[in-house]
């Protein structure tokens, strides 16, 4: 997969050179490219926002450099003969968007190219979504009902959501298949050696080697957390 991320900090991503996504570059299985949206700027300050026509607290994101920016990422990846709906995908964090879930990840894994915008200030001019909308499929996603300072940390959280889907990201994918929200319900509680610590004991079941057994716990773990929890995960 290709991945390519537009911020005004690019060192936020270094991070990305080390556990199991550093290794997937390494590797060649993701390939990354960062950059910096003050690059396409003109002026000597590297200007990437202005205040908001229509008044009001706080500045907004220009349009030229994200158009600039996109210009060259978008057209690495343009063939005269693309199918509709072929191409990059661009994402742009936004309290306005759909909310990501481990469903949208699973599905975003599956693409070929995925740009991320990060957004500042109070925000991007919508112009460059809709421009951006006449080359290629936008998509704005949100992490969750509440405000960041920009768009870097729900980029992070996606980024790391949808590699370690890829294939070969993850050394034994059946771990993928247990974890939570995979099946619509919270994962089940894991222990591990020793079986008794600090006069807390591992569920004995655990320890019978009766499989069958196990996997029923494991089932009625993940619905008892799940209505203590998250209620609203559970069908009527």
């Amino acid at each position: 997969m290709r991945i390519d991320i537009v911020t005004i900090f690019p060192e936020f991503f270094d991070v990305l050179d080390i556990s199991l996504l550093g290794k997937a570059r390494q590797a060649g299985i993701i390939d990354l490219g960062v950059h910096n949206l003050r690059d396409a700027t003109t002026d000597r300050h590297r200007t990437v926002d202005d205040t908001p026509y229509g008044g009001g607290a706080g500045m907004v994101m220009k349009p030229e450099p994200w158009g600039e920016i996109l210009d060259g990422i978008l057209a690495s990846d343009s063939e005269p003969d693309a199918v509709e709906g072929d191409g990059p995908l661009v994402i742009f964090p936004s309290p306005a968007g759909d909310v990501f879930t481990q469903a949208m990840a699973r599905e975003l894994s599956n693409e070929e190219h995925l740009v991320f915008g990060c957004g500042r200030y109070e925000g991007i001019d919508q112009r460059v979504f809709d421009h951006t909308a006449t080359r290629a499929r936008v998509r704005l996603v949100s992490l969750g009902d509440y405000v960041l300072n920009g768009g870097e940390v729900a980029v992070m959280a996606m980024i790391e959501a949808i590699g370690r889907l890829i294939p070969g990201v993850v050394g034994n994918p059946h771990s993928l298949v247990e974890e939570s929200h995979e099946d619509g319900l919270l994962e089940a509680p894991s222990y591990t050696k020793p079986a008794s610590w600090r006069g807390l004991e591992v569920p004995p079941i655990l320890l019978s080697g009766n499989h069958g057994a196990i996997a029923a716990w494991r089932r009625e773990q993940q619905l008892e957390r799940t209505r203590r929890v998250r209620p609203d995960l559970l069908q009527p």
